[in-house]
């Protein structure tokens, strides 16, 4: 969902399509100024520099994270993506620029913030409340959010669209794209245009909060008698397609558990895993962004609070098989099958097992030993990850194997490794057979 502010600049958000092409291109201009000052210097210095040397510059990672952070919107919110699903993968310049962008979203200037309201509520809207928090308690890519009280007592959240987000989607993925592109972030080589669309899809999607408003009913209704987890109500008589209001719901920021006892945190991985196995195997529906903002807790009951379901997407019957299979085979240590449901899904390419199979052979047997341990899962021991990436990184070098798994696999696979990213960070431990043994499919 939303960012807790860190960042208390207030910009008016850019509107107009030639006013944030306009952005992108002051970007670029102020890169090439930065890449012309670099090498300068360090040809001065006797050097003979690099393109990218030039480019990557603090100063031009500087750059590139605050104009992004000023426009908002899905140029923000396709690096928060990008960040999330990448992780160790990405350049190092190239992952500092994503990591601010998830902590550094600007809010909106207090006149532009009245705008939208009174476009959405009327000239006289703050009558309807008996207080309206002036400064947002939480701002991120697409909204911000304000605290208020309405006039019968209720507390509630308010997530108001940043103007122009829904309009602007399609040429900010292009441009973005553009950017990362000519900066040689991206190897010219790997055709990322399904990606681009599906991206644009669901950012569309999200853009849409009578759509959410839907899901997080929907959530609610589902996960009623599960006293673990809390779900705001939706608040129907102030919603409208640019503002999304539910009911206030206290909760600490999940990532303040690093500090927490080893307990807590395994509690909160367990719940969490639970939930997305409930959400592929039984829901049929889920929650796709595993973003940690979406997620809260609550100290005193133990509960987890969940917000945000503008990422919500069905689970085909098809996938969530094809998951079970992988799954099962994996529990059962069983090589052979993990490979044969790894081709049939479409996360591995013919050509990808035909010309590097032993390495895929001792991947699979690596994660296959992890997987099988006694006990819990630790999450905290990262012994397996070199031996991995240097199997991997060989495979991902050989362009002729690069593939891209169907779009619906991507944002399942995207919610699994955010979860594991989490409990990674928890460095929690967590019975993933007893969890997987409690569904079916």
């Amino acid at each position: 969902m939303t960012d807790d502010i860190q960042n208390p600049i207030s910009r008016a958000v850019p509107r107009g399509r030639l006013s944030r092409f306009g952005q992108f291109g002051r970007l670029a201009s102020g890169i090439a100024g930065g890449m012309v000052a670099e090498g300068a210097r360090r040809i001065a210095n006797g050097e003979r520099p690099a393109i990218r040397d030039m480019m990557l510059t603090p100063a031009n990672v500087s750059r590139v994270a605050d104009r992004l952070s000023h426009l908002r919107g899905a140029a923000m919110k396709l690096g928060q993506m990008i960040s999330m699903d990448a992780g160790d993968m990405l350049p190092p310049e190239l992952t500092e620029i994503l990591s601010r962008l998830r902590q550094n979203a600007h809010r909106m200037p207090p006149q532009q913030l009245q705008q939208v309201l009174s476009a959405e509520w009327g000239k006289d809207w703050r009558k309807r409340f008996t207080r309206f928090g002036a400064s947002p308690v939480a701002a991120a890519s697409i909204g911000q959010v304000h605290r208020a009280t309405a006039l019968d007592g209720r507390e509630l959240a308010i997530k108001v669209q940043y103007p122009g987000v829904r309009e602007s989607i399609d040429a900010d993925v292009d441009n973005v794209a553009t950017l990362l592109r000519v900066s040689n972030l991206l190897p010219r080589e790997l055709n990322i245009a399904p990606l681009l669309a599906e991206a644009k899809k669901q950012l569309h999607e999200e853009a849409d909060y009578i759509r959410e408003g839907k899901y997080l009913t929907q959530f609610g209704d589902l996960l009623a008698e599960s006293p673990d987890y809390v779900v705001p109500n939706l608040d129907q008589e102030f919603s409208t397609n640019q503002v999304l209001v539910m009911g206030f719901v206290e909760g600490k920021a999940i990532e303040t558990l690093t500090e927490a006892s080893q307990e807590t945190r395994n509690n909160v991985m367990r719940l969490l895993f639970d939930l997305l196995l409930r959400e592929m195997f039984e829901f049929g529906v889920i929650q796709s962004d595993p973003n940690f903002a979406n997620y809260r807790y609550q100290p005193d009951s133990g509960k987890l609070v969940l917000l945000d379901f503008g990422a919500a997407r069905r689970v085909s019957p098809a996938a969530a098989k094809a998951y079970h299979k992988l799954i099962i085979a994996g529990l059962n240590g069983d090589r052979e099958n993990v490979l044969k449901h790894l081709l049939a899904a479409g996360f591995l390419s013919a050509p990808a097992i035909q010309r590097h199979g032993a390495r895929i052979d001792a991947m699979i047997e690596i994660l296959l030993g992890e997987l099988n341990r006694p006990g819990d899962f630790d999450f905290g021991d990262r012994r397996f990850v070199k031996p991995l990436g240097e199997q991997g990184f060989e495979v991902a070098s050989d362009k002729a194997a690069w593939h891209i798994p169907p779009t619906e696999l991507l944002f399942i696979q995207r919610k699994i490794s955010g979860m594991a990213l989490l409990a990674t960070r928890f460095q929690a431990k967590v019975d993933i057979r007893s969890l997987v043994n409690n569904i079916s499919a």
